[in-house]
């Protein structure tokens, strides 16, 4: 325990990624792709989503919900990657550019509304899966193999 809480006291404002006011990075410019495999056992993909719903209702103080994530995602935009484990790894399409993705908005302005990543099994891909930008999600389109990216949209949630 008290390994844990000296290391929170003198290295906790340089290492731990909790401050969620971004308004510095949005006001440079700046672009942030932030990933997460919904299988990782080590942090919960929920941190994640409450992260970015933090930065959301900074960012978007005293509008709705919808132009709160709006103006997030003009430069910040969170995937959540099904079966992705701690940054790789796992049964889920898991590999994927990202710094690619990152150069097309960066140097571009191609904003990503979806990334298509890959399941490799023996050196060949057996799966691809669009990733969405939260809160969006990947939904199959009812027709095609639901091992191929292309019959699958990104979409709201259904909520009830």
């Amino acid at each position: 325990d008290t390994d844990v809480d000296f290391v929170d006291r003198k290295l906790a404002s340089i290492m731990n990624a909790t401050d969620a006011d971004l308004r510095a990075i949005q006001a440079r410019g700046g672009k942030l792709l932030q990933y997460h495999g919904w299988s990782d056992p080590d942090i919960s993909p929920l941190t994640s989503i409450r992260y970015y719903e933090k930065v959301a209702q900074i960012i978007g103080a005293g509008a709705n919900q919808n132009r709160a994530i709006e103006a997030t995602d003009d430069f910040y935009r969170l995937f959540l990657v099904p079966g992705m484990q701690h940054c790789s790894g796992g049964p889920g399409p898991n590999t994927f550019n990202k710094l690619d993705v990152l150069e097309q908005w960066v140097e571009k302005g191609f904003a990503p509304d979806r990334i298509v990543a890959a399941h490799v099994t023996n050196g060949a891909v057996d799966r691809t899966r669009p990733l969405c930008p939260y809160p969006k999600q990947a939904v199959y389109d009812g027709s095609g193999s639901i091992d191929q990216a292309e019959n699958f949209t990104c979409a709201l949630p259904v909520t009830n």
